[in-house]
């Protein structure tokens, strides 16, 4: 019984990577490395699980990602401090707790990278939309089915998943993925 769940969950993790997926993958991926030598700043955010998750690969592309380079990623997680985002939540709105700090932080052609289950939730649709029209570069991992983010997004990387924990799973995949890759070139 047990083994059945455990290779059903490996079979949905398996089934929602496509070639349209590794394309926005490899594109993210290259943007990542282009950034060590162009000095852009990298911002990753989510809610819940996902904001964990941005928290863990923020840590990945600063240290990880630096072995083989001179340094790491210029990578920030928007999700790490309790203090910015509670102030923000409570002085502005919660809906702002992201747009608002890549409003202040962001330049043009830095890289944004949502991570939503869902995404429909209000605080990431609104720091995609303030990171299009500051021209930065905007990424999203994203399940079910995409929600508005997919739409508002440059480059959606969707897992058609109706599954929380599957999508978050995901999120650290494709995050791993670029980090190994960044790693070896």
């Amino acid at each position: 019984m047990f083994t059945a769940h455990v290779k059903n969950y490996i079979s949905k993790i398996d089934n929602v990577f496509n070639n349209t997926n590794i394309a926005n993958i490899e594109i993210l991926a290259n943007m990542m490395l282009g950034a060590i030598d162009t000095k852009k700043k990298l911002f990753i955010f989510g809610n819940g699980g996902s904001a964990g998750n941005a928290i863990h690969l923020a840590n990945d592309f600063i240290y990880g990602a630096g072995k083989n380079h001179s340094k790491g990623l210029n990578i920030e997680s928007l999700s790490a401090n309790p203090a910015v985002i509670t102030c923000l939540a409570n002085d502005i709105s919660y809906d702002d707790i992201y747009s608002e700090q890549i409003r202040v932080k962001g330049s043009k052609d830095d890289i944004v990278i949502a991570l939503s289950g869902s995404g429909n939730s209000r605080n990431i649709t609104k720091a995609i939309e303030i990171s299009n029209k500051m021209e930065l570069k905007t990424f999203a991992i994203l399940g079910y089915d995409g929600g508005i983010v997919k739409e508002l997004t440059d480059y959606p990387i969707h897992f058609s998943v109706n599954d929380m924990q599957i999508s978050e799973d995901l999120q650290l995949m494709v995050g791993h993925i670029c980090m190994q890759w960044i790693v070896e070139n």
